[in-house]
């Protein structure tokens, strides 16, 4: 199935349009190597969303091409959610 496809249908992200785009932006790793949206998953992958400050790692489960909202947390389980560091702007030190 294809990435973007499965990003939908299992509703970690709510649009197709949208998966794609974070896709494409190389904000999505299969088993810690980016991925299109094109790329093709099968269960037990390993999926890495970043999400703006915040990291989600999740193992693919189960593939279907459609899904209720109810049936939707069976198809990946989250592994971690991890926070980035905010870098802080370095200041330039005018007093020399």
């Amino acid at each position: 199935m294809r990435l973007d496809k499965f990003l939908k249908v299992s509703r970690l992200i709510k649009r197709r349009t949208l998966a794609k785009e974070v896709a494409d932006q190389g904000r999505v790793a299969i088993n810690g190597k980016k991925a299109k949206a094109s790329s093709v998953l099968k269960e037990g992958d390993e999926l890495e969303i970043r999400f703006g400050q915040k990291v989600v790692i999740a193992k693919v489960d189960q593939l279907r091409e459609n899904a209720r909202k109810e049936e939707t947390a069976a198809m990946y389980t989250i592994l971690r959610e991890e926070k980035l560091a905010k870098v802080e702007p370095e200041f330039i030190d005018d007093e020399t």
